[in-house]
């Protein structure tokens, strides 16, 4: 029986972890299920998580091997490129990147 670990952080710097082993030729839902992950977080439903095994996102069908680590993805709240241009408006251009810091008497960029 293939030993594997199930994953789901429901908060920023908070991640629950089981230990799982799941009948030979089983699913990533039979480890979610057997996981008891369900009932730590309920009002997700197990078919419409986003899954992926290893930072890969897979289907709920997706056969586990031994060794695998199935991973609950949560939804994202703010779309990265949104969030990245509104930090970016609030600083200005010379607080971010490549210029944030410069010498003075420096040539620009450097």
């Amino acid at each position: 029986m293939p030993q594997v670990t199930v994953s789901y952080s429901p908060a920023p710097r908070q991640v629950l972890e089981w230990s799982v082993q799941v009948a030979e030729g089983g699913t990533v839902a039979e480890a979610l299920l057997a996981s008891g992950w369900p009932a730590a977080c309920p009002g997700v439903d197990v078919r419409q998580a986003d899954v992926g095994i290893w930072g890969r996102r897979c289907t709920s069908q997706q056969l586990v091997r031994e060794g695998d680590r199935v991973e609950v993805y949560r939804g994202l709240l703010v779309d990265p490129k949104v969030a990245r241009r509104q930090r970016f408006k609030s600083q200005g251009s010379r607080g971010t990147g490549l210029f944030a810091r410069t010498r003075p008497g420096a040539k620009p960029g450097y």
